[in-house]
């Protein structure tokens, strides 16, 4: 299996959040405290200990209201701008094609959060140490490295989330459409195989990516690529060279000294 991907279908998705659950539950992240804020969305975002979580889109037609849900969390791009930028290699491509992280190596610079094109990642910081982590949905990589499915895939009661080669979740996807559209929803498609290279995370819609609050054609920030190959190379030889002149005036004056202890 070269590139994994996971398939979400939002025609059988309920919202039941169980996904959300199995995450934390896995993953071993605490709960948070939230409020209400008029809507059944819960939490109300991504945070640094909520790697996953379904959103809720109020769409009105002909004079009635229905909810469009979407499992929303990091969708491992191929051209991922975070795994360009990340000057540590916390965030990398793994062999099984998903961006993998290693948090012990973040050093909470928050590139990632910056140029991430759908601004997945997010950044804590400790109130003891200072020191910055970022966190993001990992495909459970430790599971599925070893045979196992992503614990949200593996939890889901309805089937709604499927996992497996890339290849073929996006041919599972197409197939799930066109049953969509010989059943009376003719707006249905595949969202995530076309760009950034073929995402992680696909979708299946019943509606436009716009109503789901998605973008059509979402792209690679260049500015990612100005910052890894020019902006960060220059300020790292900056920083050598202004080591290197403090040496050097340091030894200049060091030998000052010395020749006037001999005079």
């Amino acid at each position: 299996m070269s590139k994994v991907a996971m398939l979400y279908d939002a025609s059988k998705c309920t919202a039941c959040r169980g996904c959300q659950v199995a995450c934390k539950q896995w993953n071993d992240l605490p709960g948070i405290t939230t409020s209400n804020r008029g809507s059944y969305e819960n939490p109300a975002d991504l945070t640094p200990a909520t790697y996953t979580r379904i959103r809720f889109r109020e769409v009105e037609e002909g004079g009635q209201v229905k909810w469009l849900f979407l499992n929303w969390g990091c969708l491992h791009c191929t051209e991922a701008a975070c795994v360009k930028v990340c000057p540590t290699g916390a965030l990398k491509h793994h062999p099984m094609g998903f961006v993998s992280f290693e948090r012990d190596l973040c050093n909470g610079c928050g590139y990632c959060t910056q140029f991430c094109p759908f601004h997945i990642p997010r950044t804590e910081t400790d109130v003891l140490t200072g020191k910055g982590k970022s966190s993001k949905c990992t495909m459970c990589q430790d599971r599925i490295t070893n045979g196992e499915l992503p614990a949200c895939v593996k939890t889901c009661p309805p089937k709604a989330l499927d996992y497996g080669d890339f290849d073929a979740m996006v041919a599972k996807g197409q197939a799930r459409v066109e049953a969509l559209k010989a059943r009376g929803f003719p707006n249905a498609n595949l969202w995530g195989d076309k760009f950034l290279g073929g995402l992680g995370r696909l979708y299946v819609l019943t509606e436009a990516p716009e109503k789901y609050g998605l973008p059509t054609k979402p792209s690679y920030p260049w500015v990612a690529s100005i910052w890894q190959d020019w902006v960060q190379p220059l300020a790292e030889a900056s920083f050598v060279v202004g080591i290197l002149g403090t040496a050097l005036a340091w030894l200049i004056v060091r030998r000052n000294i010395r020749m006037e202890e001999v005079e």
